[in-house]
């Protein structure tokens, strides 16, 4: 539709982790919703960087994880200063990002007010 959103990284290590990306829409089309995860829970990926960019809306909410929920275990957010959020961006923060990376869930708005 009228979004996109796209997730760049830099990593070392690997041991061909599988990842997914979900995106969606609510029903009126108002939000939109973007999420880049490890199903299985802990990546052992050394990120170096990451950013993921939506367009055609406006982040409304985005949080960041080193651990992502698998079984009895929750998510485990990174701290705050360990990346930033702009309008349409989350990237990590250089020299505070702890090179951990799990998961990433972006919420985001249409700039468009229906009648």
């Amino acid at each position: 539709g009228d979004y996109s959103c796209t997730f760049t990284y830099s990593a070392q290590g690997g041991t061909n982790e599988q990842w997914q990306m979900n995106v969606g829409t609510s029903e009126d089309n108002g939000l939109f919703s973007c999420t880049v995860w490890r199903p299985q829970g802990k990546s052992y990926l050394f990120f170096t960087q990451f950013k993921a960019e939506v367009k055609g809306a406006k982040i409304e909410y985005a949080m960041a994880y080193s651990q992502a929920a698998v079984g009895a275990q929750s998510d485990i957010p990174l701290k705050q200063e360990e990346f930033e959020i702009t309008d349409t961006t989350v990237s990590h923060r250089e020299g505070k990002f702890r090179f951990e990376l799990s998961k990433l869930v972006i919420v985001a708005k249409s700039p468009r007010d229906e009648l």
